[in-house]
């Protein structure tokens, strides 16, 4: 690549999947090495400062479009031009925030952000991206510079007056790994939250899980005042590569009997349900992500007021 070539947004994201293209080990030895920059192998210039734990955003599949490029999976965008009500902002490089930040917010050095709390695991940013970083299940500091603690990764808007909304956005999700402890399981992989009210109430849409299976849960208390428990809406299999960028959209609206929820990868829609069980979260919340043992990159994070019209279902 040609120094003129790394630059702009689209020279950026060549670099990042380029970068993606690292193996697992050597992303992992990247990330928690002493300012590694991901440019370190390649003869472009160097990017902004390394994030800490300093390493290569991962994005496997060096050929992989990147947002915004001419990726023919993605087609035309799913909405039409609503309101925008939230879109996600990062800087080019640094840690955003992490759990340190969220238990000990008075705490001078934490790393606090005005949109988003990470209740577990670490946020970077990444040429503008959000990133989980490389996962592994040791305790963060301030900076995150001693581990991410994002195999088990939870991601979730301040705001929580976001009801009837129709949410997208680009994700990079790398095949799930394991920690000493996280072993594997199925639901490994990349989840999307909708009126997120607390941990114990909130609706899970998983659109990469290591078993390959797409899925609509509610998590609710069983019980007035009880734990949450998830509850299965809808599941179909819809195995999407990893390593690639993927076009997740989704929508929730309150409709007479329930509340409807849609799913879509990559312009297909894949799941549809209206939840008209009892306990059905009909109110407001947050919106956010998840990820269990797994890299997640993500990019133009959006939320609008949704319209039925939305997510190209017709």
């Amino acid at each position: 690549m040609k120094p003129t070539e790394a630059r702009g947004p689209l020279g950026r994201r060549a670099l990042l999947a380029a970068a993606v293209a690292a193996s697992a080990t050597g992303t992992a030895a990247a990330a928690h090495g002493a300012g590694t920059s991901p440019a370190a192998d390649s003869p472009a210039p160097a990017p902004a400062p390394s994030p800490a734990p300093g390493g290569s955003a991962p994005a496997p599949g060096g050929t992989s479009p990147a947002p915004g490029g001419s990726d023919p999976a993605a087609g035309r965008p799913p909405f039409p031009p609503d309101p925008v009500s939230f879109r996600s902002r990062f800087p080019a490089d640094g840690l955003v925030t992490n759990e340190y930040a969220f238990r000990r917010p008075g705490d001078p050095q934490a790393r606090l952000h005005a949109d988003w709390d990470v209740t577990s695991g670490s946020l970077f940013a990444r040429w503008t991206y959000g990133w989980t970083g490389v996962p592994d299940d040791r305790s963060p500091d301030a900076r995150s510079s001693d581990g991410t603690g994002s195999c088990v990764f939870r991601l979730v808007t301040r705001r929580r007056d976001l009801q009837d909304v129709a949410v997208t956005f680009r994700a990079l999700v790398e095949p799930p790994v394991t920690t000493p402890g996280t072993p594997a399981r199925d639901w490994d992989g990349a989840h999307l939250w909708l009126r997120y009210r607390s941990p114990d109430e909130l609706y899970a849409l998983s659109f990469r899980r290591r078993d390959g299976v797409v899925v609509l849960k509610r998590k609710s208390p069983a019980v007035p005042g009880g734990e949450g428990v998830y509850r299965t809406l809808a599941e179909a299999r819809h195995p999407v590569p990893y390593g690639r960028w993927h076009r997740v959209s989704a929508l929730a609206r309150t409709v007479r009997g329930g509340v409807l929820i849609r799913l879509a990868v990559d312009g297909r829609p894949v799941l549809r349900t209206v939840d008209t069980a009892p306990g059905a979260l009909g109110g407001p919340g947050g919106v956010g992500l998840r990820g269990d043992n797994t890299s997640l990159v993500f990019d133009r994070f959006t939320v609008r007021r949704s319209r039925l019209s939305g997510l190209g279902y017709g």
